[in-house]
C-alpha cells in the first residue's frame, strides 16, 4: 500500500496535467462540426476524471487518522535513524514489479495522449479505421447533432384523439418553434392538454429534447439547469402562476367539505350545489332510481359523501394535470434553447424535399466519405500559418474567394448590408440585391411556390408575399380565360361556298350539317 502522502501528491499531479490537457483541447480551432463535437465530448470526459480525482483527494485530506499515523511513523524512523521502514517498502515495490512484469510505465501519459488525439506512430492506420464512438450517439437524421429527429414525436402527436387537422412535419416544426412566444401547444383545448395520451406525448418529447441537449452540449450541466427549472415550476405551481393552468391546481376539495358537493347514491351522480341536488329529488328519474336503490341496499342518509373511487379519480386527474403542466414548462424551456437547431432542421427538411432520389443518394455517399486530412507544413512554420489564419474582420464582412474579407467599398456597392425578406421562403432574409434576385430560381423558393400550388415562372419574379402571389395567379388565370374566348370568337373560317364565319359559328353549323 502506497503512502497516503504519495497518493495525494500523485492526485495533485494528475489533476494539473488533466487541466493542462483540457486547456489544450479548448484552445484548438476545429474546422468542422464533427471535430468540435468530438473535442467537447473529450473535454467532458476529462472533467469527469478531474471530478473523480478531486473527490478522492478531498477524502484523503479528511482522513486525519491515516495522515497522522503515517506522519508519526516517518517521524519516529527519522529520529532513530532507522531505515527498516524504507527497506520494507522497497521490498513491496520490488515484489509488485516482479508480480506484474508487463505493466506499462507511464500509463497516465498514454491516457493524456489519447485525449489529445496523439496515438503512437507504430499503430499505423488501424486506429484511423476504428469506428467513431461519438457518431453512435446520434441517428442518421440528426447528422452528428446538427438537426433534430422529431419524426416519432410528430407521429405520436398526430395520433392524439380530437387533435383536429393533422399537421405535416414542417407545420409540426413551426408549432414547436412558436414556443418562443407562448408555451408549446398552448393553442389546444384544455380537454386535449389534460388527456392521458397528451401526457404520454409530452413526456416522450421532453425526454428526447433532454437527451439531445445532453448529447450535443456535453460541457453544460443540463441536469442542474433542469433541477432549477423544476424548482421554479414548483414555486409557480404552488402560487397558481402557471399560464393557462390557473384553474386546475386550485380544486383541492375534501370529502364532507364546504366545496365537496353532494353525491346522490341513487342516481350515482355528483352535484356541485345544494339547490341543484334538491331540485333533482322531485324528478321521475331520481324517484325510479331511489326505488331501485332502496331495494338493493340501504338508502344513503343525506347523500353528501361520494364513494372513495370518485375521490381517487379526482386525485388522479389532478396529478395528471400537474404532470402535463410540468412537462409543458420543461419542454418549452428546452425548445427555446434549441430554437436555432430547430430552424436549421426546418431548412434541411425543406432542402431534402426539393431533392430527387438520385441527389439524396449522392448526398449520402458524400457524407459517408471521411473528411480530408488537414494540410501539413513541411517547412516547420506551423506557428506562422496559425498567425496568418487569424483574420482581422471587425465589420464582419463576407469572405471572398481567397478567404479574406472583401473590401468595404465592394460591400457597399453590391448592397450586401441591405436585407430582403421573402415570405414565400418562410420569412428568410437575403443579404444584397444579387442574392435576392438569384434566390427566385433556387430550391428554397421553388419549394415554397410548390407548397402554394403555384408554378415558379417568370411572372412571379419579384413577388415575395403570399397574398400577392395568389392574387397574381388568379389574375393570370382570368386573363388566360379571356384569351381563349377571344380566340374562339375572333378567328374566322371559310366554307366551300366562300362564306366567312367565326370559329364558334363555323363549328356550330358544321355540327348541324348545314355546311
Amino acid at each position: 500500500m502506497d503512502s497516503i502522502f504519495e497518493v495525494q501528491r500523485q492526485a495533485h499531479e494528475e489533476i494539473e496535467r488533466l487541466e493542462a490537457a483540457l486547456y489544450t483541447l479548448l484552445s484548438r480551432q476545429h474546422p468542422t462540426h464533427e471535430h468540435r463535437m468530438q473535442a467537447e465530448h473529450r473535454c467532458a470526459q476529462i472533467l469527469d476524471r478531474i471530478e473523480t480525482r478531486v473527490t478522492a483527494l478531498n477524502n484523503h485530506y479528511e482522513d486525519q487518522v491515516s495522515r497522522k499515523t503515517e506522519l508519526d511513523l516517518l517521524s519516529a524512523n527519522a529520529q532513530q535513524n532507522d531505515l527498516s521502514e524504507f527497506y520494507s517498502r522497497l521490498v513491496k515495490i520490488q515484489e509488485h514489479h516482479a508480480k506484474y512484469p508487463d505493466s506499462i510505465p507511464g500509463g497516465f501519459d498514454l491516457e493524456i495522449a489519447a485525449f489529445l488525439d496523439e496515438p503512437d506512430q507504430e499503430a499505423g492506420d488501424e486506429d484511423l479505421e476504428e469506428e467513431d464512438p461519438i457518431s453512435l450517439l446520434f441517428s442518421g437524421e440528426e447528422a452528428y447533432g446538427k438537426y433534430l429527429d422529431l419524426y416519432v414525436n410528430h407521429t405520436t402527436y398526430c395520433n392524439i384523439k380530437n387533435i383536429g387537422k393533422r399537421p405535416g412535419y414542417l407545420q409540426y416544426l413551426d408549432i414547436l418553434m412558436s414556443s418562443e412566444k407562448a408555451p408549446v401547444h398552448s393553442d389546444l383545448s384544455r380537454e386535449i392538454r389534460t388527456s392521458k395520451e397528451f401526457e404520454t406525448y409530452l413526456k416522450s418529447l421532453y425526454e428526447y429534447l433532454l437527451s439531445f441537449t445532453k448529447r450535443t452540449r456535453p460541457l453544460v450541466d443540463v441536469d442542474a439547469q433542469q433541477q432549477a427549472e423544476e424548482e421554479e415550476f414548483e414555486k409557480k405551481w404552488e402560487a397558481n402562476e402557471i399560464p393557462d393552468w390557473e384553474d386546475d391546481n386550485t380544486g383541492k376539495a375534501q370529502p364532507n367539505g364546504a366545496d365537496s358537493g353532494i353525491w346522490c347514491s341513487a342516481c350515482k351522480k355528483y352535484y356541485s350545489k345544494q339547490t341543484v341536488y334538491d331540485a333533482h329529488l322531485t324528478s321521475k328519474k331520481h324517484i325510479k332510481a331511489a326505488e331501485k336503490h332502496s331495494s338493493e341496499s340501504a338508502p344513503n342518509d343525506n347523500g353528501a359523501t361520494p364513494p372513495p373511487t370518485l375521490w381517487a379519480n379526482n386525485s388522479t386527474q389532478h396529478l395528471r394535470i400537474r404532470s402535463c403542466a410540468r412537462y409543458t414548462a420543461l419542454a418549452t424551456g428546452l425548445l427555446i434553447s434549441l430554437i436555432s437547431i430547430l430552424n436549421e432542421t426546418k431548412s434541411n427538411v425543406e432542402r431534402r424535399f426539393s431533392l430527387t432520389a438520385r441527389e439524396r443518394e449522392q448526398e449520402l455517399l458524400e457524407q459517408s466519405k471521411p473528411p480530408p486530412p488537414p494540410p501539413t507544413n513541411t517547412n516547420g512554420g506551423a506557428e506562422e500559418e496559425k498567425e496568418e489564419e487569424r483574420i482581422y474582420n471587425p465589420l464582419k464582412l463576407p469572405l471572398g474567394w481567397d478567404g479574406k474579407p472583401i473590401p468595404y467599398w465592394l460591400y457597399k456597392l453590391h448592397g450586401l448590408g441591405v436585407e430582403y425578406k421573402c415570405e414565400i421562403c418562410s420569412d428568410y432574409v437575403y443579404m444584397g440585391r444579387k442574392n435576392f434576385d438569384r434566390h427566385f430560381q433556387e430550391s428554397r423558393h421553388a419549394f415554397g411556390m410548390r407548397a402554394l400550388g403555384l408554378p415558379n415562372t417568370k411572372h412571379f419574379h419579384e413577388i415575395t408575399r403570399i397574398e400577392d402571389a395568389l392574387a397574381l395567379a388568379e389574375k393570370l388565370k382570368q386573363e388566360g380565360r379571356h384569351e381563349i374566348f377571344e380566340q374562339e370568337t375572333m378567328e374566322e373560317l371559310e366554307d366551300d361556298e366562300g362564306n366567312v364565319y367565326n370559329r364558334k359559328t363555323y363549328e356550330d353549323l358544321k355540327k348541324q350539317g348545314l355546311i
